[in-house]
Order: structure tokens, then C-alpha cells, then sequence
């Protein structure tokens, strides 16, 4: 079976799912791109060899010639885009965030709910990562005891004026959110949130330190620092109760010169998640081929989760008290069978 894909958004992201679709991705093929700026659309068609070109983001999800749709448009649209999908049963993969508010998922949750299964996979790549599935592969076979805390630090080179701390929050940090959550495997309970005061930096917005508790007891620590300048840097611990494991630093090469050893650091998350989308759109066609969703990737669920623990970090940002972050029950078909 070839799956035809429909990519929605030709911005960064989007463009670059294209690519992956059309020339990494056993069994699929890129049905068509949409966009709604037409040169930027058909850019993106060319480039990937799309079949077809739509401005009209509307009109996507009916077509008989499309079976699945990847979301990469602007944040705001993918709660729409994937109701859609969801009315003419289209499974879809939608870049994260799910919705900017956990309260414009509950419909997604209601709509799955009542169809009885899943159609929506959320773009969480780290879970596909081949580092992090080594760390939760350790902690499974319990090299390192029992998990007790993980530290997770994200780092970008630098963001927009209009992007502030909360942005931090509730954009950047969802990943270490739900990647959290995938290595300890249990709920988060609590948060609390603190920026730096200092003004010695070239940003509007200042490094967050996100402090989390599990259900289990556990210790999450997670910076967010979107201005560092120096480069696309993503750090990860786990602390157990007989040792430890973490990432190490993914470079392809290191140069000797000059008395000093250096090596590069990427400008943005591309070139060091890239195998990891590589595998996550692989996984997302293959399920949609089986009929039900990998049992890796991250469901409607999981946006609800890491949108509300987000949204309870912001609070606690703002008032400077730890949060108790509360959720609703779960439907039966987003709980481990």
C-alpha cells in the first residue's frame, strides 16, 4: 500500500517534512503541499515533486486522492486542520503544538473519543530520537535503578523580539514536556517556573528554569534558553538510584588546529533531530498502512498533557508559587493496553 500524504504548511517545518515525505519515507508519496501564499507553495512543490499545489488549507482534508495529512502550518490552525481530518476519518501527523490552548484540544479528545480510536499522532520527535530511546532503553532494563530525577536543558541560538518567557514555556519546552514524560512514564503533578533578572543578554526573553514533580516522586529540571547565541545545543540526564545516563553531544566531526580541538554547533534543531523525524514519518505512514497509530508517537493525549503542564508552568511564572497541575481522566483508548 503507498499512502498519499498531503503536507499543510510550506514554512521551515513544513518544507522540510515535505522533503522527508517525498524522498525518505518507505511507502509514501507526496500527494500534495498546501499553502497559502502561492510562490511559497509552489517552491516547495517543485522542490519535493508534490503531484499538486493547494492554497486553500479547507479543502485538503476531503480530497478522495489524499489518505493521511501532515500539519506544519501556523500554531493556531492545527486544532481546525485536525478536526478536519478527523471528520473525513484522514489520520494526521500535526506539528507540535497541538493547540495553543490545552482547552482547544478537548474537542480533538471528544471527537477520537467517539470514532472509538485514534487519527491524530503529535509531532514529539524526540521520541523517536535514537539517544532517547537508548536512555529509556536503560531504564527499562534498569542499568541505572530506579529513575529519580532528569535534567533537560533546551537551547536555541535566538527567536523573535515578540518572543517571550511564556513562549518559552509553551512552545519550546513542550518537547522536554512530553520527553519527560516518555522516559519516567508516569504523570507530572507539580510545577513551579522562575526566569533570570538580569538584563545582560540580547533578548526579550530570559532563560526559564522549570522545576516538575512526578506522581511517582520524581524530580524533573528543565531549562529553556532560546537566545544562547552560540548554537542549537539540547542537553539530557537521568539520575538513578544505581547511576546515571545522558546524551552526548551528536557531532560529526571535530577539528585539531592551532593548539585548540574545536567542533560545530548547528544553528537550529534541524540537523540534530533529523534522523529522528526521519524515523517519526516513517512510523506515522506505517501506521497508517496497519490502521492504528505506532504505539511510540505521541497521541492527542499527550498534546492535552504537555499543553496543560505548560499552561500551569505559565501560572506559576507568573505568580512565583509552585502550581499543582490538574487533569482530566483520560479516555480508555489513550490508556497502555
Amino acid at each position: 500500500m503507498t499512502v498519499r500524504v498531503a503536507v499543510i504548511g510550506c514554512g521551515v517545518m513544513g518544507a522540510d517534512h515535505a522533503r522527508v515525505i517525498a524522498n525518505e519515507t518507505p511507502n509514501a508519496v507526496l500527494q500534495l503541499v498546501c499553502d497559502p501564499d502561492k510562490a511559497r507553495m509552489q517552491d516547495v512543490a517543485d522542490a519535493c515533486g508534490a503531484l499538486h499545489g493547494l492554497t486553500d488549507a479547507a479543502a485538503v482534508a476531503g480530497r478522495a486522492d489524499v489518505d493521511a495529512v501532515l500539519i506544519a502550518s501556523p500554531d493556531a490552525t492545527h486544532a481546525d486542520l485536525a478536526l478536519d481530518a478527523i471528520h473525513h476519518r484522514k489520520p494526521s501527523l500535526v506539528e507540535k503544538p497541538l493547540a495553543p490552548s490545552p482547552s482547544d484540544i478537548l474537542p480533538l479528545l471528544s471527537k477520537e473519543n467517539d470514532l472509538g480510536h485514534r487519527l491524530i499522532s503529535v509531532g514529539f520527535m524526540r521520541r523517536y530520537d535514537p539517544s532517547y530511546r537508548a536512555m529509556r532503553l536503560a531504564v527499562s532494563e534498569e542499568r541505572i535503578g530506579a529513575p529519580l530525577v532528569f535534567h533537560s536543558v533546551h537551547r536555541n541560538v535566538a527567536v523573535p523580539e515578540w518572543f517571550d518567557g511564556p513562549m518559552a514555556i509553551t512552545n519550546s519546552a513542550s518537547h522536554d514536556l512530553d520527553i519527560a514524560r516518555f522516559l519516567l512514564g508516569v504523570e507530572m503533578v507539580q510545577v513551579s517556573a522562575i526566569a533570570t533578572r538580569t538584563q545582560a543578554q540580547h533578548s526579550t526573553c530570559p532563560p526559564v528554569m522549570l522545576t516538575l514533580v512526578s506522581e511517582a516522586g520524581q524530580i524533573v529540571t528543565i531549562e529553556v534558553h532560546v537566545a544562547a547565541q552560540y548554537g542549537y545545543d539540547v542537553r539530557g540526564e537521568l539520575v538513578g538510584t544505581t547511576g546515571t545516563v545522558e546524551l552526548t553531544e551528536p557531532r560529526h566531526m571535530v577539528t585539531n588546529s592551532a593548539l585548540n580541538r574545536s567542533g560545530a554547533y548547528a544553528p537550529d534543531w534541524r540537523p540534530r533531530f533529523a534522523e529522528a523525524y526521519r524515523l517519526q514519518n516513517a512510523a506515522w505512514v506505517a501506521g497508517v498502512i496497519a490502521g492504528q497509530p505506532d504505539p511510540v508517537a505521541a497521541s492527542a493525549w499527550d498534546g492535552y498533557v504537555c499543553g496543560k503542564i505548560a499552561e500551569t508552568a505559565v501560572a506559576a511564572l507568573r505568580s512565583g508559587t509552585c502550581h499543582p497541575v490538574a487533569l482530566m481522566d483520560a479516555a480508555s483508548i489513550y490508556k497502555a493496553k
